[in-house]
């Protein structure tokens, strides 16, 4: 992110380096007077390739000040709205707190992303137990009914029976059917039986 690439920036360390740049181009410049001075060699370009190195480089460390310029005067202005010394922050101090804000923040968007997916996870897992649960549930007591039909189906036919009398007029045609009988084989047997003659 740009608050991470700006937490990098130290301002002192960056003076440094841009007092060394301004040096060096100073040193070249002068090397470059002092051979102009001097009698030119044969073959010699040392001239005319360092005055063409020292125009084009000049115009881009003017540039390079330039926006260095431009940089602290944001950076000094960006520091006073959020009420900090910028005498005493550096850009890499107080861009670093919104870096660290930032991370932590994406960290803790990621957390509850987890955290809903997990959640999200469990409950569908637990829809899912549920559903199972009740599916047994319903199978198990759908075996038990079938069982209990089977074991009390005669007793339910009986039940059935005597509710609506159908039991009792069995009981009666059948007792009357048995007595008939009884009678019919009482009657045969005083026929068939021999009469003794006794003989006084």
């Amino acid at each position: 992110t740009l608050f991470r690439s700006a937490a990098k920036v130290n301002m002192t360390e960056l003076d440094k380096e841009i007092g060394i740049l301004r040096s060096g181009l100073k040193a070249v410049e002068t090397e470059l007077e002092y051979q102009k001075s001097q009698m030119p060699q044969p073959g010699d370009k040392f001239v005319s390739v360092v005055s063409q190195f020292i125009t084009v480089a000049s115009f881009s460390f003017s540039e390079i000040e330039d926006l260095l310029t431009e940089t602290k005067e944001l950076f000094i202005k960006s520091v006073k709205h959020f009420a900090e010394d910028s005498a005493k922050m550096q850009p890499d101090e107080f861009f670093g707190i919104f870096d660290q804000f930032l991370q932590a923040f994406s960290e803790a968007k990621q957390e509850n992303e987890n955290i809903k997916k997990r959640k999200e996870e469990e409950e569908r897992r637990a829809r899912m137990e549920a559903q199972l649960k009740e599916q047994r549930e319903r199978e198990r007591k759908a075996r038990k009914a079938k069982e209990n039909g089977e074991e009390g189906g005669e007793f339910d036919d009986l039940v059935s029976a005597l509710r609506s009398g159908e039991v009792f007029d069995k009981d009666l045609s059948k007792l009357k059917r048995n007595r008939k009988r009884i009678n019919n084989q009482m009657t045969e047997g005083n026929r068939e039986r021999p009469v003794t003659k006794l003989n006084f």
